[in-house]
């Protein structure tokens, strides 16, 4: 009964702290992981809007395997990215590495469709899940096998390339239909299927969309001509191309590991977040938030250095931010603010209508590694725009130059300051580490880095969102208190609690709470010395005459309100003390425990009455943080003290042994039971002969018997 009362506690916790984190999830597109009890992960999801869907479980009814899978939910995380077909490639990975319990039927070893053309005398035009170094051209990878199929259909009617797996030996219908030129039975030059090439390929790195506005002409004539059917096949193909050319960076089309670095930095803290790509997936992620005190750029540096240093899995590729791309995601942040209560331009709309139905993200260039399309072609997947598919345009021309001279500037600052550059710092790392260190400026590699910066602005902005609720929260919880107990103002409270076996070993501890947090340098340690055996009524009047003696004496801040371990003699005991003794007039509660030793009641007053608080109010559970917090210093103190005689009076007694060769002996073995298993053999490194080691060995053994 006390197993399931514990885990039903635990629970109700672990849903209060859910509940605070829905709160804060945003609007943005990702992918979200659910956690049981042990940390372990037991379900992944995509969704569209991370706070509408993951909101989702814990309100409503559901069916029968959403229950069992919510019962199990102690805690979530999740993941923010660009787009709904990025959430997907990386559910897609997270499940394959985690193998989460409940995404049994999402279980598969497929990897992601691409479109070939093969290296061949007459090549064909395929699709295939492996990619392979036989020199064909492969382009991809799509989101799914559906849409790559319907493209690849789509394709074969525009472009007359082989359709038969093995030559034949006349032609087929293919070639009457227009969609084959018959090698089989003429000659076909060399140069029309590299035109042929060369069209498809622009085709997949941005020429669609004058595909697009053809079918998208022709859907209209058919519908204009009341050829609905033709339209419908028409529109259809558009959509296809839509699905298969949105934009997406989760999986890259060659199998390197990367580490993708990104940071973000608010009110004097940082936080890095790393995105382990493997095998070209993103497979995880990791944060780190801490306090940083000098230039942010130059800390983030000293961060991955230290990362690496104690990191043996380094990856063959890392790749960094730049300061610009920091500067530029703030200033898009700072931007979006301003955009809530600002009026949109003319301007800024329609170039937010442009880059819309180009399907790309903001701030992309045109000459993408990946192409608009967003796919990256195998023959150049690094994506750092030094190898672009199609001619340069003047934009994309302006873009790389103004990225070069901002770049160029921050290093001259950097340097001027004596700080780390972005370049120079990833040259060192690099020289250092001996894999390739990036700060790309454009491309799909620019992309990731900039998904990692946006997680960590996300994770950042959690952070202070969740302190605010957690000190507005605990501010009112504590005023609250004072209102309930008749105290004008709550501010410090000093708890007490104490702990012994038996009379053994009696100590006691005082913890501190101010405005509802505790204030762990204020925490305090008492050994009982004047009270003989379990009198918890005396061992309480020792530590408050001792603690406000001292705060008399030294003209310490005095508490607004006492809490002590237990009900009305304890209370009566604390208040003789106060008042009698020291003169002092401090309100004193105290709180009652119930069978299961949890927090069941609160008292006040001379003589002590019981106040009533609902238990599900945040004043009760302020009271029980406080006992549970005091409490758990008590008991540690407790058992470091009991450690210490149980080993004093073990070894010390014996002849022969000191303090030296005590700490000699408990370092060598580590523990008392490990002495005990030990054989006289066992203690010859430490120096000690046959006879004392049989000796030490016989008292350990004689007293535990």
């Amino acid at each position: 009964m006390d197993d399931f009362a514990k885990q039903l506690q635990e629970q109700e916790k672990a849903l209060e702290n859910i509940r605070h984190k829905l709160a804060l999830l945003p609007d943005q597109p990702g992918c979200y992981l659910m956690k049981n009890r042990e940390g372990t992960i037991i379900y992944v999801g995509k969704a569209k809007v991370l706070k509408n869907r993951v909101r989702s479980y814990f309100t409503g009814s559901h069916n029968g395997k959403t229950q069992m899978l919510v019962s199990e939910i102690r805690d979530f995380e999740y993941i923010v990215t660009g787009s709904n077909m990025e959430a997907l490639i990386l559910e897609c990975n997270l499940i394959k590495t985690h193998q989460p319990r409940y995404n049994v039927l999402l279980k598969d070893d497929k990897t992601y469709p691409y479109l070939k053309i093969t290296n061949e005398e007459h090549p064909r035009l395929e699709v295939t899940r492996r990619v392979l170094k036989d020199k064909a051209k492969y382009f991809g990878p799509y989101p799914n096998a559906y849409a790559a199929q319907q493209t690849k259909k789509l394709l074969d009617r525009m472009y007359p390339l082989r359709k038969c797996g093995v030559m034949p030996k006349e032609v087929c219908l293919y070639y009457h239909m227009g969609q084959c030129m018959a090698p089989c039975v003429k000659e076909v030059p060399k140069s029309a299927y590299e035109e042929i090439t060369s069209e498809i390929n622009s085709f997949l790195s941005g020429g669609h969309e004058e595909i697009k506005k053809e079918l998208q002409r022709k859907m209209q004539e058919a519908a204009e001509d009341l050829y609905f059917e033709r339209a419908k096949e028409l529109r259809d193909q558009i959509i296809h191309i839509d699905t298969l050319m949105e934009k997406q960076k989760i999986t890259t089309t060659d199998t390197r590991d990367r580490d993708v670095f990104g940071y973000a930095v608010d009110k004097g803290w940082m936080c890095v977040q790393i995105l382990y790509m493997r095998q070209g997936k993103m497979v995880q992620r990791n944060k780190s938030i801490f306090p940083f005190y000098g230039d942010a750029h130059s800390d983030f540096m000293s961060f991955i250095a230290q990362y690496y240093s104690d990191n043996p899995a380094v990856p063959q590729e890392i790749l960094l931010p730049g300061p610009v791309l920091i500067e530029e995601a703030e200033s898009d942040a700072q931007d979006s603010i301003a955009a809530k209560d600002a009026p949109i331009s003319e301007g800024a709309g329609s170039r937010a209508a442009a880059s819309t139905e180009s399907g790309q993200a903001p701030g992309a260039g045109e000459g993408d590694a990946a192409g608009s399309p967003s796919l990256a072609v195998a023959e150049d997947p690094s994506g750092s725009g030094s190898a672009g598919s199609g001619p340069e345009s003047s934009g994309q021309g302006e873009e790389a130059e103004r990225l070069a001279a901002a770049t160029k500037a921050e290093n001259e600052r950097a340097e001027a300051a004596g700080l780390v550059d972005a370049a120079g710092g990833a040259a060192a790392l690099q020289e250092w580490l001996g894999v390739k260190v990036h700060v790309p400026q454009r491309g799909l590699k620019r992309q990731m880095v900039g998904m990692a910066i946006e997680n960590a602005k996300v994770a950042l902005d959690e952070k202070f969102r969740l302190i605010e609720r957690d000190e507005e929260r605990t501010s009112i919880a504590a005023a609250n208190l004072g209102e309930v107990i008749g105290i004008e103002s709550l501010n410090r409270i000093e708890a007490f609690d104490n702990s012994n076996i038996q009379g053994t070993n009696p100590v006691s501890a005082m913890v501190v709470f101010t405005n509802g947090k505790p204030d762990k340098k204020e925490y305090r340690k008492y050994k009982i010395r004047t009270v003989q055996g379990p009198d918890d009524y005396e061992t309480m009047r020792e530590v408050i005459r001792r603690r406000y003696e001292r705060v008399l004496k030294e003209n310490l801040p005095l508490p607004d309100l006492i809490v002590v371990d237990g009900g009305r003699g304890q209370i009566s005991a604390a208040i003789d003390v106060l008042e009698n003794e020291l003169g002092l007039f401090i309100p004193v509660c105290g709180l009652v425990k119930d069978a299961k030793h949890r927090t069941a009641q609160l008292m006040v007053g001379d003589p002590p009455q019981p106040v009533s608080l609902p238990r599900d109010s945040q004043e009760f559970y302020l009271l029980q943080r406080i006992q549970d917090e005091v409490h758990r210093f008590a008991i540690s103190f407790h058992r470091d003290q009991r450690g210490k005689s149980m080993v004093s009076s073990k070894l010390d007694s014996i002849p022969g042994i000191g303090e030296k060769r005590r700490k000699l002996l408990l370092k060598h073995f580590g523990s008392i039971k490990k002495i005990k298993e030990a054989s006289v053999e066992d203690f010859k490194p430490l120096s000690i002969g046959e006879k004392l080691a049989t000796d030490i060995l016989n008292a350990l053994r004689d007293e535990e018997s």
